[in-house]
């Protein structure tokens, strides 16, 4: 059988580095790291996790709350954590919560009873009962976009969605646009008022009146586009540009709206949010906001594993880069 003796071997290193590595492999260099990791694909090692959390006391697992598994930008997200963790040593479980709260209790509560080492939260809710809220102040966990509020704060990984709100209006605002439409997402989200917020903010800032009836919709889902865009068409005067506040709803907008005959954007201008892969093959392409949602994931890891072992956080927000990719489903404003 392979033995972490083999591996050293493979590698030329000791055994004590095979430990390291697999332990705390920011504790090694990365030329090191890579020289163990190949010589463990190599020797078709499998170190014995099981063995070690019962030394440690420790399960060497992460739980990750996810809202919905089948959004691409979650996915997207789950493969940066998927690869940290694994550098690091740890097993990731994921619970695909559908925004039910019993499941993300439940899921929560292996935490709770030492069968998973931290939390890694994808949602906007606080994931533990009422009554387990007071144990939960001492919970390894970190929100990945959203803020979360409980007894404690607890660090969160996210974008300036504020600032991202504002590149879209002046982008619009500068092809002329200024009778706006807005398909939102989950409005009890700090995503939703903050990247309101800032599309606001310079809609006040170039004296454009804005009506709260041209803000419709409630979820992430392509049905809601579509939903939102047939409700927005109605309206008198009908927006020449609806911001979509993620890819899925602006998929569905860009449907109802060319099912009623009009074009994009010739007729309104459409631009979603997170830069989801089939965003870039649409009819017209999608102008979206990229977010760096693979190094979102890398950073919970981080963050996470810094809680579970004790150590002084540096930050307890980190706030990563977006961009604006301009594409075909924006341009001019024509009377």
């Amino acid at each position: 059988m392979t033995n972490i003796k083999m591996v050293s071997g493979l590698a030329g290193v000791s055994t004590a580095t095979v430990s390291r590595t697999l332990k705390s492999p920011e504790r090694v260099s990365e030329q090191t790291r890579a020289k163990v990791m190949k010589a463990i694909k190599q020797a078709g090692y499998r170190p014995n996790w099981m063995a070690t959390s019962v030394k440690t006391g420790k399960s060497n697992t992460i739980v990750v709350l996810v809202p919905n598994l089948v959004n691409p930008f979650f996915m997207r997200i789950i493969e940066g954590i998927e690869q940290a963790a694994q550098e690091k040593g740890y097993c990731v479980l994921l619970g695909d919560t559908q925004g039910q709260e019993t499941r993300e209790h439940e899921y929560a509560s292996m935490v709770l009873t030492n069968r998973a080492d931290g939390l890694i939260q994808l949602d906007h809710s606080f994931p533990f009962s009422d009554n387990d809220a007071e144990l939960a102040t001492t919970v390894p966990m970190v929100s990945v976009c959203e803020r979360i509020e409980g007894k404690r704060k607890y660090p969160f990984i996210e974008l300036d969605n504020h600032a991202a709100g504002r590149a879209l209006a002046h982008h619009l605002i500068g092809f002329g646009h200024r009778q706006f439409g807005i398909i939102a997402g989950q409005r009890r989200s700090q995503i939703h008022h903050d990247r309101l917020a800032g599309i606001m903010s310079v809609l006040k800032d170039e004296d454009i009146d804005f009506q709260d009836n041209m803000i419709v919709g409630g979820s992430y889902s392509i049905e809601t586009g579509v939903e939102g865009a047939r409700e927005l068409l109605s309206r008198n005067p009908r927006p020449s540009a609806i911001i979509c506040f993620n890819d899925d709803i602006a998929i569905g907008a860009i449907f109802e709206i060319k099912s009623q005959g009009f074009k994009i954007p010739d007729n309104i201008s459409v631009t979603g949010f997170d830069n989801v892969k089939v965003s870039a093959y649409m009819d017209p392409p999608l102008t979206t906001i990229d977010q760096p949602t693979y190094e979102m994931g890398r950073n919970a890891v981080e963050v996470l594993v810094q809680q579970i072992k004790g150590q002084p956080l540096i930050r307890s927000r980190v706030i990563l880069p977006f961009h604006l990719l301009e594409r075909g489903s924006t341009g001019p404003f024509r009377n």
